[in-house]
C-alpha cells in the first residue's frame, strides 16, 4: 500500500506517537476493544508509516506493556493495557482541555529539590525527564520549578525517590525578576520556534487548497492520515511547553495562533476521520488479561 502524503512536511514523527494518536482518537472511548493488525497497518499507512515499521512498533509496545496481543483464529489483534489507557487519557486532557497559553496563572510556583547519590545516573535521568515533561525547568541543578500548584508526589513515589526529594509551593519575592528567571530557566526561543513553525506549515497547507475542497467535507484529501499527524505533532510540541504565565512571555508569543490553527484543522477533520477509521477498523472485544 502506498503511504499517503496529503499533509505538510514537518518534523519526523515516531511511529509510536502516531500509534498512540490512532488508539487515543479511535479506540480509547469505544470500550475495551482490540484492533486487527491489518487494520492498524492500513490506517497508519495513511499517516506515512510503512508496514514493517508498524509491525515493529506493535511488537515493541507489547514488550513495553503498552499494548496486549489477542489471537482470534489466525488473526492477531491489539488492545490497550491499563498503563497505555492512563497515558492516553492524560494526553487527551492535554490536547483538548488545556490551552496552549496560560492566561490564568495565580502567581504560585511549585519547587522540587533533590539530592541523589552520584551513582544514581539512571534515576537522575528519569526524574529530570519526567519533570521536564510535567513542565518543570531547572532553576539550579538540584532545584526545579514549575508555574502553578503541581501535585508531583505521585510522580516522585512512582520513581521510588520520595526520601530524596523535597517539594514546596511558594510565591516569588518582589525582588525577583520573574521574566529574567523564566528566560534563564527555559528555552523560550526553542519552544516559540516550534509553535511558529507548526503554525506556518499548517496555515500554508490550508491556504494551498490541500485543506479544503475534498468533496467529502473532510477539510483534507485524507482526513484520517492528516488528523493522526496533526494531533501527534501538536502533542509533541505541547509536551515541551511548560505553559509559562502569558504575562511574562513576549507579546507576540506564537502559541496562541498555533493553538487556534490546530483546533481549526482538528475540527475540520474530526468527523470525516472517524467515519474513515470506522470503515477501516476490524475490531473484537478485549478479553480480560
Amino acid at each position: 500500500m502506498d503511504s499517503r502524503t496529503d499533509f505538510p512536511e514537518g518534523p519526523q514523527l515516531r511511529p509510536q506517537s502516531l500509534m498512540f494518536a490512532f488508539f487515543g482518537g479511535h479506540v480509547l472511548e469505544e470500550g475495551p476493544l482490540c484492533v486487527y493488525s491489518g487494520s492498524v497497518i492500513e490506517v497508519l499507512a495513511r499517516a506515512g508509516v510503512g508496514e514493517q515499521a508498524v509491525r515493529s512498533t506493535l511488537t515493541r509496545m507489547v514488550n513495553r506493556g503498552l499494548l496486549q496481543r489477542q489471537r482470534e483464529g489466525r488473526r492477531m489483534y491489539f488492545g490497550l493495557t491499563p498503563q497505555a489507557t492512563e497515558i492516553l487519557w492524560n494526553g487527551k486532557k492535554r490536547l483538548w482541555d488545556t490551552g496552549a497559553v496560560n492566561d490564568d496563572w495565580d502567581g504560585t510556583w511549585t519547587l522540587l529539590g533533590f539530592s541523589l547519590p552520584e551513582s544514581w545516573q539512571r534515576q537522575r535521568h528519569d526524574l529530570r525527564s519526567r519533570l521536564a515533561w510535567s513542565g518543570f525547568g531547572p532553576l539550579y541543578s538540584g532545584l526545579w520549578i514549575a508555574p502553578g500548584d503541581f501535585d508531583v508526589s505521585a510522580l516522585v513515589s512512582e520513581l521510588g525517590l520520595a526520601a530524596h526529594v523535597k517539594i514546596f509551593h511558594a510565591t516569588a519575592d518582589d525582588a525577583t525578576d520573574i521574566g529574567l528567571m523564566i528566560r534563564d530557566t527555559w528555552d523560550l526561543d526553542g519552544v516559540g520556534a516550534r509553535y511558529a513553525d507548526f503554525d506556518k506549515r499548517w496555515t500554508d497547507w490550508l491556504g494551498s487548497g490541500s485543506g479544503s475542497g475534498s468533496g467529502s467535507g473532510s477539510g483534507s484529501g485524507d482526513p484520517l492520515g492528516t488528523r493522526l499527524r496533526l494531533t501527534s505533532e501538536w502533542l509533541q510540541i505541547i509536551r515541551t511547553d511548560p505553559r509559562l504565565p502569558a504575562r511574562h512571555l513576549p507579546a507576540a508569543w506564537p502559541a496562541r495562533s498555533a493553538h487556534d490553527t490546530f483546533h481549526r484543522i482538528a475540527e475540520q477533520t474530526g468527523a470525516p476521520a472517524c467515519r474513515m477509521a470506522a470503515r477501516l477498523m476490524e475490531t473484537t472485544p478485549l478479553r480480560p488479561s
